[in-house]
């Protein structure tokens, strides 16, 4: 989870393939119409988010039996984790962030992506980060897309529900 930019799609990849399972892609879960505001410059209401974040529960849960997933999705709000914490109760999410002016670096240097760097106001005034009493962990996205792999891989590890 996080705001545009971070890292969730690199990284989200590299955990899957470290944790050996499948990865989703969030933003594949967008309906076209989601995709076409997002792409003109306007943010997402909640209206918008909820079948997104039901299609997102959904792939959660039925990978829930078979050892889990990795999906990169923004899931800024809590309302919007405890939506996918009722479709996938065991979800722990990995809330990468960093200092604005990274993030809006890495946005600028991408190509061929549909959410544009104006968007990252409203990312920033929408997030709201994890609470103590919901599972999950906290990881800075300076560095590499490994080293930031490694962090959350460490973290994630020493997670009780981990069952390390």
């Amino acid at each position: 989870m996080g705001v545009a930019g971070t890292g969730k799609t690199t990284v989200g990849r590299l955990l899957a393939e470290a944790l050996a399972l499948p990865y989703a892609e969030g933003d594949a879960f967008h309906p076209a119409a989601n995709v076409a505001k997002m792409s003109a410059g306007t943010p997402l209401d909640d209206a918008d988010r909820w079948p997104w974040l039901d299609a997102v529960g959904d792939w959660l849960r039925d990978r829930a039996g078979l050892g889990g997933g990795v999906v990169a999705a923004s899931s800024l709000k809590r309302s919007y984790r405890d939506r996918l914490r009722a479709a996938a109760p065991g979800a722990v999410f990995v809330h990468l962030t960093g200092e604005r002016p990274l993030i809006e670096r890495r946005m600028a240097a991408r190509r061929g992506h549909f959410m544009p760097p104006a968007l990252l106001d409203s990312q920033f005034a929408t997030l709201e980060p994890l609470q103590e009493d919901e599972a999950g962990l906290v990881v800075d996205v300076s560095g590499s897309p490994e080293e930031i792999t490694e962090r959350a891989l460490a973290a994630l590890r020493r997670l009780p529900a981990a069952g390390n």
